[in-house]
């Protein structure tokens, strides 16, 4: 599989008047050479691959990395020696960079020390990386079916007087019992007034009865992500609780049956944002519908209205609307789903109707 991510690359280096590539970023770098380390570096010509690290890690990168011929730039000297002399000793005329990974300073380093022309890669790499290959795809499934699990043990685990910390600590824990990595991001657990914050990370706030209570998290499996949201009840809700669920849900489900291959994304996140809208609560629906899901917890294709790109297979994005009233609180309800030429594999399972903790 890494072979094939790299002959890709190769292609749209030539379509690009790339003679190689510098790949700086910890997901790009891991991507197309299996490491799963950091403060590494590649370099990839049209028929030659060199991983460049230090000593810290040139026993893991040579169990890890296949194909590669593996330098230590602390026996040049740095890095950037070392650099310069790949760069000549390969005719490179035209290097890509990362130009959102590195600094400003970076970049003066490079330009001053290299005999070449820095070119920005514009996201050639995170386009490959949009359409997931079987192997990711089932990392994915595994990720998804961790924070699935765990969603059905923290409302068994929930009670009123807990703080929404306690909770956040639970999930994070539980996932790691069973195999996660770690979090894919610091978990959002608000409860009450604070779950019309969207991203509410875990305070000492204590869950109390008659209140929402969203939960978004996801965990790394094997350095893939997944990412859902559940939205429960503490005690009994109100009739207008009830109300902004069940419009949120509704959005929701109306977007999963709007997902399909070749549909440009703003064209379902207009579905969802027309209903919430009809139903009276578009100004409190502010973020976009969706985003890609992999090796990054953000990637591309994000589900925008400003968004036209057209979905394609094999993309990983979420589905996640949502109603946020300040002084009174908030509902979201995510899933993760593969875009298929009919629609979608839906990999979230956790139960979406309301559930009411007691």
């Amino acid at each position: 599989m890494i072979e094939e991510r790299i002959e890709k690359l190769k292609k749209l280096m030539l379509d690009n008047s790339m003679d190689a590539v510098l790949i700086f970023g910890d997901t790009n770098r891991n991507y197309l050479s299996g490491f799963t380390g950091n403060e590494s570096f590649s370099l990839i010509t049209q028929d030659k691959k060199f991983f460049i690290t230090d000593s810290r890690f040139t026993e893991q990168a040579a169990n890890q990395v296949i194909g590669y011929e593996i330098l230590d730039y602390t026996n040049n000297g740095s890095f950037i020696k070392l650099l310069s002399d790949l760069v000549e000793k390969n005719n490179v005329k035209n290097l890509g960079f990362e130009e959102d990974v590195i600094s400003y300073k970076t970049y003066e380093e490079y330009r001053n020390g290299l005999k070449c022309n820095l070119v920005p890669m514009n996201g050639i790499i995170e386009k490959i990386r949009t359409i997931k290959d079987n192997d990711e795809l089932k990392l994915i499934r595994k990720a998804a079916e961790i924070a699935d699990s765990a969603f059905d043990h923290i409302v068994k685990f929930i009670k009123p007087g807990m703080t929404e910390r306690e909770i956040g600590i639970e999930l994070e824990f539980y996932m790691k019992k069973l195999g996660a990595k770690g979090l894919s991001f610091p978990s959002i657990v608000a409860s009450g007034v604070r779950s019309s914050l969207p991203h509410g990370e875990a305070t000492d706030k204590v869950v109390s009865e008659g209140e929402f209570l969203t939960m978004d998290y996801g965990c790394i499996y094997k350095e893939y992500c997944s990412d859902m949201t559940r939205t429960v009840v503490i005690g009994k809700p109100s009739d207008k609780m009830v109300r902004v669920y069940d419009i949120v849900l509704e959005a929701q489900q109306r977007a999963l049956n709007a997902y399909r291959a070749n549909v440009p994304a703003c064209d379902v996140d207009k579905v969802a944002r027309d209903y919430i809208s009809h139903m009276g609560y578009g100004k409190c629906f502010g973020h976009s519908l969706g985003h890609g899901v992999g090796r990054d917890i953000h990637e591309s294709p994000v589900v925008s209205y400003r968004n036209s790109v057209k979905l394609e297979e094999g993309m990983v994005v979420t589905d996640e609307p949502g109603i946020y009233i300040p002084d009174f609180g908030g509902v979201r309800i995510e899933d993760l789903l593969v875009i298929n030429e009919n629609g979608v594999e839906v990999l979230s399972r956790s139960p979406k109707h309301l559930i009411c903790i007691k």
